[in-house]
């Protein structure tokens, strides 16, 4: 994925992201894009890694100020997050809520289990390290992408993915079973510039973006825990305090 010939086949097929609009008055603005996931906490919660996301935060600025203006609508800093476990979100998401009115809290009840079930396959006195790889491109969006540090640190997210997908009673409230996992950090989501900006040099430029991160050396994440979180939007990942969560 970071390789010079992947940035150039992938930028032929970049589209502006439907998860942000330009409203009456001009401004760009969320879209409504709701669902639960399986997160890190994000950097607003999360103390251990303010050394991580603040590099990260930098490295956003380089990419917007790199890039053609309005090419790349960033998302809050405060609200970057390894995703570990996808759910369920939009349309899917709306269906579910309307149509069973517990929906909400029977995932709850779910989660905790397949939490309580992983405990003792991820749990150990060695911790979770993740490393920045390079630049992340998708069809509408940007980051970059994560590698573990060592197998013990990748079997344990494996372990927890498994426990949730397997658990047929999250199966039963709509939750599909995400098997490919491409662990990234998203960092923006690109704008109506997508549309018309030139390819081939885009091509280049995510090229030269992404050699920043082999002179800057192993950026590491500490994963110390999974917390179900909801979001309305991609601003804002939010729990309550008697969500589920659990320790690596």
């Amino acid at each position: 994925m970071t390789l010079p010939e992947a940035y150039q086949s992938q930028v032929q097929y970049i589209q502006p992201s439907p998860k942000y609009y330009r409203d009456s008055a001009g401004t760009i603005q969320p879209a409504a894009f709701p669902g639960c996931t399986i997160i890190s906490p994000p950097w607003i919660d999360d103390e251990q890694n303010q050394g991580f996301y603040s590099h990260l935060e930098q490295y956003q600025q380089r990419v917007l100020q790199q890039l053609e203006s309005d090419l790349v609508i960033p998302v809050p800093a405060n609200s970057f997050h390894f995703t570990l476990a996808d759910l369920i979100w939009a349309s899917s998401y709306r269906d579910a809520v309307e149509n069973n009115p517990d929906f909400e809290s029977q995932l709850q009840t779910q989660v905790a289990r397949s939490f309580e079930k992983s405990q003792s396959l991820i749990q150990s006195e060695k911790p979770i390290y993740w490393q920045i790889l390079g630049v992340f491109l998708r069809t509408r969006a940007i980051g970059v992408c994560l590698v573990p540090k060592d197998e013990d640190s990748y079997n344990r997210i494996v372990e927890l993915r498994r426990m949730l997908y397997q658990n047929p009673d999250l199966i039963a409230l709509g939750i599909e079973q995400q098997y490919n996992f491409t662990a990234h950090i998203t960092l923006g989501y690109f704008g109506e510039a997508a549309a018309t900006v030139d390819r081939d040099q885009l091509g280049q430029q995510l090229i030269q973006l992404n050699e920043w991160w082999l002179e800057a050396g192993a950026q590491e994440l500490w994963v110390q825990r999974a917390d179900l979180r909801k979001f309305d939007d991609m601003t804002r990942y939010y729990r309550e305090p008697d969500w589920p969560t659990v320790q690596f």
